[in-house]
């Protein structure tokens, strides 16, 4: 096994600190291994669900994983940073080896309202050009506003290629190499790579195994978690030195300070920005270019990535787990073959030498709401994900919190309960025609509903994204007849002509997850959330909306002009709802979604900004530095910018919102002030 030089002299100032937070996007971990006795590891509830198995793929890629870095000193396993908390966050299941871009931006928010600093993500999705579905780009980019490093694997397709998210901005991707210290031949590399992508030990790495004993394996996979490991131990020392633990700090300087490959020149593209050089990246961070005192006296020796010094033990060793990878193509695993780059991104089988590659876009089954769902892009995991076993899931306040936009739509769950309906809906009349019930027209439903709302309990009522089913809604409590008749209510509007008064665009649901997943009849898996009032529930009439915020603003503001604040409020509704869409779960994301809902306060904001000719440019949400006791708040800011004149001073609006209940509440005064 490769060495890693100054691994020993970084461990002997520092094994972790309970303070610094590794979360790890993977399989389900077996966290009764006895490498991880002691160790500081809390599982967080996601739409996998279940215990680690020993014959799980998933879980014996999420096991080896977690435990390359949390592996407890004299066990069989020692892992990089045994000290620091880890958060266990399945994302790939035994029993299905993909999982959504959606998904993946779901648990990548987990990691960070749990307060994660680092984010290991040992697989991806092959991709041309490095893209990303909207919400997976958002949530990478939520944690570099919150200055958290994801560390992702860059691939096992043995091509110029790219995977998200690891080709994604501010993340950092991890390649391999081999026992001769040069780029494994399966490791991906490439332009983007090239400037945020180090290369580190990847062949027969040592880890755990569920059920108890150690496998080798091969991969970027298993590179990725030394390189989060090591960056765990530099943020520990930070805070030993009194220091704040600055991911993007660590991350540039595990760039600038990467070593470059020996050889020959056919392995220079292939080498990304260099090879993890550790001595370099202490001496940059905490010794001003003077080598700290322990790397001076202390030679550096050939360590084993994982940490283990159980030589004498003959490991078990599979060839086809060597390359998992929990990120492939579609994050998904496969035990074939690795997936070309030619292969068609909707077709593609996740491989366990290839995870990485294995890029699978599923096309869904028509569901029930307004139309068909979308092409959902599939992710492989570059190592079969697993499940940590069950620790009891992780409770993090407000945590379980949604408010969330979207459009309201029903699944049947299987064929049986989707013909039970067709048998018990009568037959429809259309122009004096009578027409077999046909339980998948949304007017139809209605209708029936609104004459046996109790069937409403029988129908899997969805919240979507643009038309993608984000959360499954169980209505709960004595009041949950109320909310059925509200849902069927405002379904009925999104059924109505778009020119209708009564025509509903979107709802807005706050409710609390559940912790449970329900399977829809595509086969997708989302959460479920409960709904135990009515209150909140609201339903956007654009036209009607649109009509009382130009009443507001010109009550504000006589001279306002009624076709600029039209034009504002559409334009800020459909940057809430397009480009800043998201899943309603972060304090973030309820802040945003409350200010789209409660559009009459942005209307008094746009009436002074409208009035002067101003349109919107941006739209930002960030922590208040003013709050109540035992609340969260954060301040909704609206900037405007004058059209005619890039010289004439910006405005910028802000307001208070506190999303410490299920129905976020606005505080104080609107404040406003110039810029330029």
């Amino acid at each position: 096994m490769p060495p890693i030089p100054d691994l020993q002299a970084l461990q002997a100032r520092t094994q972790g600190n309970s303070q610094i937070c590794v979360a790890i996007l993977d399989g389900l971990v077996d966290t009764a291994h006895p490498c991880f006795q002691g160790a500081n590891l809390q599982r967080v509830q996601t739409l996998v669900q279940g215990d680690a198995t020993a014959d799980g793929r998933m879980s014996v890629h999420g096991t080896q994983i977690a435990s390359i870095i949390f592996g407890q000193p004299g066990s069989g396993v020692e892992g990089i940073a045994p000290k620091c908390r880890g958060l266990i966050i399945p994302v790939f299941s035994d029993n299905r080896r993909q999982l959504s871009q959606l998904d993946l931006a779901r648990a990548i928010n987990q990691a960070i309202e749990a307060g994660a600093h680092l984010i290991n993500i040992s697989g991806g999705q092959l991709t041309q050009m490095g893209e990303a579905e909207h919400l997976l780009e958002q949530a990478v980019r939520s944690c570099q506003d919150n200055n958290i490093l994801i560390v992702a694997a860059a691939g096992n397709d043995g091509c110029e290629c790219l995977h998200v998210p690891a080709a994604l901005p501010a993340v950092l991707a991890v390649g391999a190499t081999d026992e001769k210290d040069k780029p494994l031949d399966i490791s991906n590399w490439g332009k983007t790579y090239k400037t945020q992508g180090i290369l580190a030990p990847g062949s027969q790495i040592l880890g755990a195994k569920p059920g108890g004993g150690t496998l080798r394996s091969t991969g970027t996979s298993f590179a990725t978690p030394i390189v989060t490991g090591v960056a765990a131990l530099l943020l520990s020392l930070q805070l030993q030195q009194g220091e704040d633990p600055d991911p993007a700090t660590v991350r540039q300087a595990l760039l600038d300070n990467a070593l470059p490959c020996d050889g020959s020149d056919e392995h220079t593209p292939r080498c990304l920005a260099g090879k993890l050089n550790i001595s370099g990246v202490m001496t940059s961070l905490f010794s001003g270019g003077i080598m700290p005192e322990e790397l001076q006296n202390i030679e550096p020796k050939a360590i084993d990535p994982s940490g283990c010094g159980c030589e004498g033990v003959k490991p078990e060793t599979d060839e086809d787990e060597e390359f998992l990878s929990p990120f492939s193509s579609t994050i998904a695993l496969s035990l074939d073959s690795a997936v070309t780059t030619a292969a068609a991104p909707s077709a593609i089988t996740p491989s366990l030498e290839s995870m990485e590659s294995a890029v699978a876009t599923a096309a869904t089954v028509p569901s029930p709401s307004l139309s068909t769902e979308p092409t959902m892009t599939q992710v492989s995991a570059s190592v079969t994900p697993s499940q940590p076993p069950a620790p009891p899931p992780t409770s993090i306040p407000g945590s379980d919190l949604v408010y969330a936009l979207g459009t309201l739509g029903y699944d049947f769950g299987t064929e049986a309960r989707r013909d039970s309906f067709k048998q018990l809906m009568p037959p429809y009349t259309i122009e004096n025609t009578q027409i077999p019930a046909n339980p998948y027209d949304g007017r139809q439903m209605v209708d029936y509903l609104a004459n046996n709302i109790s069937e409403a309990k029988s129908l899997m009522w969805t919240l979507s994204l643009e038309l993608t089913p984000i959360y499954a809604l169980m209505p709960v409590g004595p009041f949950a007849r109320e909310v059925y008749e509200v849902l069927q209510q405002l379904f009925d509007g999104h059924v109505q002509a778009e020119d209708n008064d009564d025509y509903i665009e979107r709802v807005s649901i706050p409710g609390r997850l559940t912790g449970q997943t329900t399977r829809l009849f595509s086969g997708q898996e989302v959460p479920v959330v409960a709904i135990d009032s009515s209150r909140g529930l609201y339903g956007w009439k654009v036209n009607s909306l649109v009509d009382l915020a130009v009443q507001a603003a010109q009550t504000q503001q006589a001279q306002a002009d009624e076709t600029a604040v039209r034009s504002s409020l559409h334009n800020f509704l459909n940057r809430v709802y397009y480009d800043l869409r998201n899943l309603g779960q972060t304090s973030q994301e309820r802040a945003l979604n409350f200010a789209a809902t409660n559009a009459f306060q942005a209307a008094e904001t746009f009436s002074e900004a409208v009035a002067g000719g101003l349109e919107l440019d941006n739209v930002s949400v960030s922590k208040s530095p003013f709050c109540r006791m035992d609340s969260d708040c954060w301040d909704v800011i609206l900037t405007f910018f004058n059209p005619t004149n890039i010289l004439h001073a910006r405005k910028t609006f802000r307001f208070t919102i506190d999303v410490s209940d299920t129905i976020p509440v606005t505080l104080g005064e609107v404040r406003s002030w110039s810029n330029r």
